[in-house]
């Protein structure tokens, strides 16, 4: 089969200096980029190239989508070779923005690593009305892409919306979640607030900036005074290109207290993570959902925050996962 493809590659010169840029330096080229170039000169199959890059165990990067149970067209990226593995985002964040990208750059040479926009972010689609369940089903698509099973790998939101899926019985072979924020305790602003209907109140009226300095204040706890200088920060504009978003991690979250009875209910290995320089509450948080799932482990890294590196929370997943 390899030599098969290397025949058919080689019959067309015009694909080798394109392809070996590629191989050299992992050069980030998705189906439709090389299709155009293939298309303009001769008809070649692109499913050749994908084919030798994979039996090569070359790292490789292809972006395409999958549909939802309810028609929602799901983003996702394949990157590397090796057990699947598929990283879920927290709030705000996609494959566009955030800390998966660094990430998976991390796990690559380890695993086949699946990176996906959450619905109504980046290059994902959306159905209304929502629901956590759709999103449950959303990662139900991806696994499918994946081979029918993967490991899940959740920061904040993301960890929620992956023990939510686990227990709701989708093919997961193991979970590592870092800082799911379930950070209310009786009583507390959390248990009580509406942060659903706030957030869909502000995105209603078209405040945007309104919706991203309520969660950062009001669900985060972000300082006042970074919270009013964020406007002037260079992230501002993605921020508010997918506020729209933040009800449904507030959703995912509901009221901010450890799903006792869901967590018991999840029979998957199981890896908690925390960092030893969060705020008190996620730190309780992260303790208090370890001792909610039978038989998980429980690891604090040391420097770490809620805004975790990827080379320091590498590691720790690479060990949990080999």
């Amino acid at each position: 089969m390899v030599n098969a493809n290397i025949g058919k590659i080689a019959q067309h010169a015009f694909i080798l200096p394109m392809y070996i840029i590629y191989c050299q330096h992992n050069v980030k080229m998705g189906p439709s980029l090389i299709s155009r170039i293939i298309l303009r000169n001769r008809k070649v199959s692109y499913i050749y190239i994908r084919e030798h890059l994979l039996l090569l165990n070359i790292n490789t990067s292809f972006m395409a989508k999958t549909i939802s149970k309810d028609g929602t067209s799901i983003a996702y990226e394949k990157r590397g070779n090796g057990p699947a593995i598929i990283l879920v985002d927290g709030a705000l964040c996609s494959r566009a923005f955030g800390p998966m990208a660094k990430l998976a750059d991390q796990l690559v040479q380890h695993f086949t690593v699946y990176l996906y926009d959450r619905r109504g972010r980046n290059e994902s689609s959306d159905t209304s009305p929502y629901a956590p369940q759709k999103e449950i089903e959303d990662l139900e698509a991806v696994i499918k892409e994946a081979g029918g099973r993967a490991s899940l790998v959740g920061l904040s939101s993301g960890a929620a919306l992956s023990l939510q899926a686990a227990a709701a019985g989708l093919p997961v072979e193991k979970l590592v979640l870092y800082e799911a924020p379930y950070i209310a305790s009786p009583g507390d602003k959390h248990s009580n607030a509406d942060h659903v209907g706030n957030l869909k109140n502000l995105i209603a009226s078209d405040n945007r900036g309104g919706a991203v300095k309520y969660f950062m204040r009001d669900m985060v706890g972000a300082p006042a005074l970074f919270v009013a200088l964020f406007p002037l920060m260079p992230v501002w504009k993605k921020l508010k290109a997918v506020a729209h978003t933040l009800p449904n991690d507030a959703s995912i979250m509901g009221d901010f207290a450890v799903p006792e009875k869901l967590a018991a209910s999840v029979n998957k290995p199981t890896l908690i993570i925390g960092g030893s320089k969060s705020p008190a509450t996620l730190k309780t948080a992260v303790s208090n959902l370890a001792k909610a799932i039978p038989g998980s482990k429980l690891l604090m890294l040391e420097g770490q925050n809620h805004n975790v590196n990827a080379k320091a929370l590498a590691p720790a997943i690479l060990n949990f996962l080999n």
